[in-house]
């Protein structure tokens, strides 16, 4: 059975990452409606084993950033035209997606299972996506924007398990520590908090970059 998910005052009180962008129109609905399906199926397969979540929906969340930026950069090259911030942010985005992932493999060792679920995950989410973008740039920016919304939350309560003892507080990996240049001696409790940071940052984004086609010069720069 899912877990149930606070209203958006409620987490806003208990973490002061979280926040909420109300859908404005019919794009923002469809984003909204979708990552709001996805989180119900998330929450009925993964429950409270947030390592495995972590490993399963970091490869779907590298996906985004790489396929706009490429997107973008053949725009760009296309156009003759400079993408100005855009195509460098999304690629980063995507680095830093795929270094959450490395670092929740050495925490949560997915099993065979898990790795099909992956590779399935990742074949349709990086088609539908693709199709998404190239249809609506707005759409799918805004759509990430919810997703990393749910990150949080989810970081969230991951850390809060850890908080409560209910979850063991191990060793960081050595990709971590190297990564986010945490003490030697960091635990899982100080990766938690730094993936959580990194998804309200691209939380924050993939909003701003969805706003932008609400104003056509910036989306098309």
């Amino acid at each position: 059975m899912s877990q149930q998910q606070p209203d958006n005052s409620t987490i806003a009180c208990e973490d002061p990452l979280a926040k909420h962008r109300a859908p404005k129109g019919l794009s923002d609905q469809i984003a909204f409606r979708l990552t709001r399906l996805l989180r119900f199926f998330a929450d009925l397969f993964f429950a409270q084993r947030y390592g495995h979540r972590a490993v399963v929906l970091e490869t779907v969340a590298g996906v985004p950033g790489m396929v706009g930026g490429m997107i973008r950069h053949m725009r760009s090259l296309r156009r003759l035209e400079d993408d100005r911030d855009w195509i460098h942010t999304l690629l980063a985005e995507a680095e830093n997606e795929r270094m959450h992932l490395m670092t929740f493999v050495e925490i949560a060792r997915p099993n065979w299972f898990e790795r099909m679920v992956i590779l399935l995950a990742q074949g349709i989410f990086f088609t539908c996506f693709f199709l998404l973008y190239v249809i609506s740039g707005r759409t799918a920016h805004r759509l990430v924007g919810y997703f990393e919304e749910e990150a949080v939350y989810s970081y969230t309560q991951y850390l809060a398990e850890i908080d409560n003892g209910k979850l063991e507080n191990v060793p960081a990996p050595r990709i971590a520590i190297d990564y986010w240049q945490l003490p030697a001696d960091a635990r899982l409790r100080e990766v938690v908090i730094a993936v959580r940071a990194d998804e309200a940052e691209h939380r924050d984004v993939n909003h701003d970059f969805a706003d932008r086609f609400d104003r056509p010069q910036e989306a098309s720069d």
